[in-house]
Order: structure tokens, then sequence, then C-alpha cells
């Protein structure tokens, strides 16, 4: 569904990444790992069309989208959640939630998707004339999938879904992302400090370390692999 074939991309004279594939198959959660500044934010970012690629291929459903803008990768199906969550502070939970669906005119289903993130997030419907600046960290992630989910996507991109949140809602959030991939049919493409937790959550994993994909297998044997128990899951 999702192709990365041989993708650098550059910060300044800063090489990010360099020469990545990487395959997403249509109903897949896929997790890429690794040590921060390893390239995994700049992945998603290079997949939404955020910092573009310079060399290689992104494919979607055998559609080249490596130099589309953002808005029209949006437009395609591909959606980011992104690290810190950047919901809009001053807007309410409706209004945030609204935001997500900007590109979309169907008016009959984007009633539906926002009952459908209700009946996800409960906290979001008793809250939704809050100001979104005003939820707690975990309200606030809740809020940033539920936004991304109102675009319809075909592929969820998650950055950092943990991120500073207590481990009681960590859990919660990624069995509402298992929740997605299962009953809704999204494929996800997450990444994650927790490597447990990602690993745990995915088909199939990705391991990056410096720009390059190092190690690819199943969720369940990236577990039990020696080298990334020792230096992902501290065991």
């Amino acid at each position: 569904m999702l192709k990365l074939s041989n993708i650098h991309t550059y910060y300044g004279n800063i090489h990010a990444l360099k020469g990545i594939d990487i395959e997403v198959e249509e109903g897949e959660v896929i997790s890429l790992i690794g040590a921060n500044g390893a390239g995994k934010s700049t992945t998603l970012m290079t997949t939404s069309g955020i910092v573009p690629a310079q060399k290689g291929t992104i494919e979607l459903n055998g559609e080249d989208i490596t130099y589309l803008s953002p808005d029209n990768i949006v437009k395609k199906g591909i959606c980011q959640v992104p690290e810190g969550r950047r919901i809009f502070p001053y807007l309410t939970v409706a209004e945030n939630l609204d935001m997500g669906a900007f590109l979309r005119n169907d008016n009959d289903k984007i009633k539906q998707d926002l009952s459908y993130v209700y009946e996800l997030f409960p906290i979001l419907a008793n809250r939704r004339n809050q100001a979104g600046g005003t939820l707690s960290g975990g309200e606030q992630q809740m809020l940033a999938i539920s936004r991304a989910l109102m675009s319809r996507p075909k592929i969820l991109l998650l950055d950092e879904p943990s991120l500073g949140l207590a481990p009681i809602v960590v859990k919660q959030i990624f069995s509402i992302i298992e929740k997605i991939n299962q009953e809704n049919k999204t494929t996800i493409f997450i990444v994650e400090q927790n490597a447990n937790l990602a690993l745990k959550a995915a088909h199939r994993g990705y391991v990056m370390e410096t720009g390059r994909i190092t190690m690819t297998d199943t969720g369940a044997n990236l577990l039990a692999n020696e080298d990334v128990k020792k230096a992902y899951l501290g065991i």
C-alpha cells in the first residue's frame, strides 16, 4: 500500500535519511523504532511531504506521491499525528475536530466519523465545547488522533504517541490504536520511543540507526531478538 524506496532526506547539509526502504501493507500496524536522532520522525515527515525527499520515491497504492504537497497527500489518504500533538489550543474540541475534516465535503460521512471518534474517546464528547489547550496531555493526544481520523485516512501516521504521558494513559492510547486498526481497518505506521509497546502492537517492525534501516521482522520476532532487547528494551 505504501512504499518508500531509496529515500534520502536532508536538513541543509545534514543527511538525515540515507536510502531507506520501507513497505506497509494494507491493514497492517507497522512500528519504526530507534534511538533519538535516528531519523524516525523525519521518515514520517518525508512521507507526509512536510520535509521533501531529495532522492527516491514514495508510492501510495502504486501512485508516485513523492513530491506532492502535504495537503494533497492528506487528500490521497495519509494523515499524520505529529510529535507533541500540535492541537489548536484556543479552539474548542469540536472546532479542532472540524479542522480535521477541512478538506472534506461529504457532510453525512463527516457526522458519522464525528460520532465514531466520540465513541472512541467519550471524554472528548463530554468536553466538546472546552478549549483544546485546557485538556490534559492524554486528552490532547486523544484529540490529535481524533482530528487525524476526521480526515478519514487510509494510513494513519503516529509520531511518538506515548510522549510525556502517564503509563496508564499510554496503555489506553495503544489499546485505542489497536482498536482503530482492527475495527476501522485503518493502516497504521507508528514511530515510537517505547519499543516494547510499539512492537507489541505491530504486525511488523523496522529498526533505524543513524538514518538507515538496519533490521526488519515481525513485531514478535523483534521483541525476541537479543540485539533489540539489549539496545531498545533494556533487557
